[in-house]
């Protein structure tokens, strides 16, 4: 079968596709046969080196996917040959062939595009898992999301619509259209400042920030919140420069965070929360190293399988209902994984971009 590698950290240049023989389930795991894998930032941060507990190298890249159970290992009890599923894997998604943990899959309609599913699996999850289980948002309240014409912030907006949220969003004066298509207030986050936007509110600030870039900005954030306001840092991108791991910026990235989590103990009237939606299955997460000789073929799964599969249910009656509609940038073959790395800096506004098996172009 075939199968994305990443050799060595760096630009989309390290990715190639290899043939090797396919891989047999252990106890406990499905082999599922691939219908659709997304291809993500986090991706592009993995390839890098720059994401916490990132392997090294060599690693099958592909944080989630779709597809058909085509064998059944040891122990496995709730799924059968011919079971559609979804699964997040952290790492390993790009391949023909995938075993994963039968715990962290979450069974999927055949009747669903699977290209469309592969979208929830990680960006909308994300985007309803820090509405509804970080910030327990309710209706009414206001949220400003950073990097809101991105995959995560696109889907953020949809789903704070659905919950009858005021929503704001920064974005890059290009992308403010977008933004407001979605029913959000824009900010340019280049000639606005977007701290005096929100504190010129009648309420002085906003319910909620949700900030997936860290570092500086998560400071700047924490002054937006009016009282009783929650901020979740959710990500690192900040320390992604020109596609390779900046470890200055990792070291800017722990020292501001760590001063606005002490600021959040420290406020009796705001919290700061993180939020991760992996588990690794080494365990490890503190830094974007690992000290395994050699690379698992999945890194992980959901951090609470429970509530992912629950979460998921509710994502996919949002789906068939037409209330969110994942967009599809591109779909790819699987043997133009490096193309999709190299369109993932231009794709964000367009959609998600997905691989498939070669050969295949088709919806369902």
């Amino acid at each position: 079968m075939e199968r994305v590698l990443v050799d060595r950290f760096g630009g989309p240049e390290v990715i190639r596709v290899v043939e090797v023989d396919d891989p047999q389930p252990g106890p406990g795991e499905v082999r599922v046969e691939v219908l659709a894998a997304g291809v993500s930032f986090t991706d592009a941060q993995l390839r890098a080196g720059t994401y916490l507990g990132v392997p090294k190298p060599p690693f099958t890249p592909g944080y989630e996917l779709v597809g058909v159970v085509d064998q059944v290992g040891p122990g496995c009890t709730r799924l059968r040959v011919g079971d559609r599923v979804a699964a997040l894997t952290v790492w390993g998604a790009d391949a023909e062939r995938v075993c994963v943990l039968e715990e962290n899959t979450v069974e999927v309609p055949d009747d669903l595009d699977p290209a469309e599913v592969a979208g929830l699996v990680l960006t909308y999850m994300t985007a309803y898992q820090l509405l509804h289980r970080m910030a327990e948002v309710r209706a009414g309240e206001s949220v400003l999301v950073h990097g809101a014409a991105g995959r995560v912030g696109t889907a953020v907006l949809e789903l704070g619509a659905v919950a009858g949220l005021r929503m704001f969003g920064t974005a890059a004066h290009r992308d403010l259209a977008t933004v407001e298509s979605k029913g959000a207030v824009a900010i340019d986050y280049r000639n606005d400042d977007f701290l005096a936007r929100v504190r010129a509110l009648p309420e002085g600030g906003v319910d909620v920030v949700l900030d997936g870039m860290g570092g500086a900005l998560s400071l700047r954030s924490f002054r937006a919140l009016r009282p009783g306001g929650r901020l979740v840092v959710f990500g690192h991108y900040s320390t992604l420069s020109h596609g390779h791991k900046s470890w200055r910026a990792w070291a800017e990235w722990y020292a501001a965070t760590g001063g606005v989590a002490l600021w959040g103990l420290l406020s009796p009237r705001r919290k700061v929360m993180a939020y991760r939606i992996q588990k690794l299955r080494e365990g490890r997460q503190l830094v974007p190293v690992s000290k395994r000789s050699e690379a698992l073929p999945v890194g992980g799964g959901p951090r609470d399988p429970a509530q992912f599969r629950e979460d998921f249910s509710a994502l996919l009656a949002l789906l068939r209902a037409g209330r969110i509609r994942p967009m599809i940038a591109e779909r790819l073959p699987l043997s133009e994984a490096r193309r999709a790395h190299e369109l993932l800096a231009g794709s964000a506004e367009k959609g998600k971009l997905v691989l498939v098996p070669d050969g295949s172009d088709r919806p369902g």
